[in-house]
């Protein structure tokens, strides 16, 4: 099997999140290739997953990782572990936590998304 129908017949048994996750590191992977450092950066944009009504905060963070595959899981390791501690810990409701991760991961990827400044 050529590598190109392995890679279609991955994608195709993919959920609709992964297949957008795995579209957008091919993008980043087809121009990183395509001069090598580009010149503007180019930030995939979240892949829209819809919240569901009654989530875990286990699942609110896989949902989240999915939503934002560009952002780097070892910077967002603290705030998640913070938050899943606040729940599991201190009782914070998940609703709040969630609520909470929500807005850390889109913080985090408005960071990345900013233009870099020379200084």
């Amino acid at each position: 099997m050529s590598d190109s129908k392995k890679l279609l017949r991955i994608f195709r048994g993919l959920s609709e999140g992964d297949q957008h996750s795995l579209l957008a590191f091919a993008e980043f992977l087809a121009a990183r290739e395509s001069g090598g450092v580009a010149p503007v950066k180019q930030i995939a944009a979240p892949v829209e997953i819809p919240r569901p009504e009654e989530e875990s905060v286990m699942k609110a963070i896989k949902r989240l990782m999915a939503t934002y595959p560009m952002l780097d899981r070892g910077k967002l390791l603290n705030d998640t572990s913070m938050a899943m501690s606040k729940h599991v810990m201190h009782g914070v409701p998940a609703v709040e936590v969630i609520d909470e991760l929500e807005i850390t991961f889109r913080r985090h990827y408005e960071l990345l998304a900013q233009p870099e400044t020379k200084q």
